[in-house]
């Protein structure tokens, strides 16, 4: 259920809002705009409507702040004021506001207005989504991890801890699709996705780099961290059964390659992806189900 904060300093309001909308969503009331702020950091707050005139901290102050801090400005606003004058409602809009309802409001207009607001919402974080992931395996898309791993990185270089790369490739991968086929492939690749998001910390970043191949971001991580959760990959993946819907069951390894960034000597974080890749390479030459470092 949708959770709605409904900011008016007037009583009668509020609890004609709160019948209005109550049965469909779980609805906080209050009367002030202090108040407001309080909530949002301690509840997960779908939209708002914000009551304009209020004393000591009015609406448009209250939208203001809420824009500019990065855990609230994506909630949104529907002002319900009785100011009716183009300045106020240009304002509105201006500061972030996502729609504007004039009181007195039309009780079917602004249960629609409040849903479409809501669908609105709900289509925007699908499209975030599928902007950021990879459709086949839910991890982060290449794109969106090097967005990211900029972040990281400067992160890094305030806290003067270094970062460690794991580059990891599906051996023979090639033959796995020849012998079973694509759809078979397909399965194996989401499989391994699911590996790594039960083997890795929470607070690492892990992507579908390629076809087959993955990259794992560890913050705050030295090499030997990375050394270990490579090993624990391997190890997941080559215990894992693989069927197929023939029945038949797939062996399937990786191979995987770790490097470490020096936030101290280093710009970014390629120069270690290209270690972590040449790493990846000795891995294969070192004849597969392996992992190997470069520093």
């Amino acid at each position: 259920m949708y959770t709605l904060l409904i900011v008016d300093d007037t009583k009668e309001n509020l609890s004609i809002l709160l019948e209005l909308l109550g049965e469909e969503y779980d609805v906080i009331p209050v009367t002030n705009g202090k108040e407001a702020l309080d909530i949002v950091k301690e509840e997960k707050i779908d939209l708002i409507l914000l009551d304009v005139m209020m004393p000591e901290m009015d609406g448009f102050e209250v939208c203001k702040i809420l824009k500019e801090d990065t855990e609230t400005k994506d909630i949104p606003i529907i002002f319900i004021t009785a100011k009716t004058d183009e300045d106020s409602i240009e304002k509105a809009y201006e500061i972030g506001g996502s729609d504007y309802v004039t009181k007195p409001f039309r009780p079917r207009e602004l249960k629609a207005r409040v849903k479409r607001e809501l669908e609105l919402q709900k289509l925007q974080k699908q499209l975030k989504i599928m902007a950021t992931t990879d459709s086949l395996t839910g991890l982060y898309n290449r794109r969106h991890f090097s967005t990211l791993a900029r972040h990281i990185f400067d992160i890094s270089r305030r806290d003067k801890k270094n970062i460690s790369i794991l580059m990891i490739d599906i051996d023979k991968f090639k033959r796995i699709n020849d012998t079973y086929g694509h759809q078979t492939g397909d399965y194996v690749i989401k499989h391994i996705a699911d590996i790594l998001k039960k083997t890795k910390r929470e607070s690492d970043i892990a992507c579908r780099y390629g076809g087959e191949e993955f990259v794992i971001l560890l913050p705050s991580t030295p090499i030997e961290g990375g050394c270990e959760l490579a090993r624990k990959i391997k190890e997941a993946v080559e215990r894992e059964e693989f069927k197929t819907e023939q029945g038949s069951i797939v062996k399937v390894t990786v191979s995987i390659g770790v490097s470490q960034v020096f936030f101290d000597s280093e710009k970014n974080i390629e120069p270690a992806l290209k270690r972590a890749d040449e790493a990846l390479y000795e891995a294969k030459e070192a004849g597969r189900n392996t992992v190997c470092i470069r520093k």
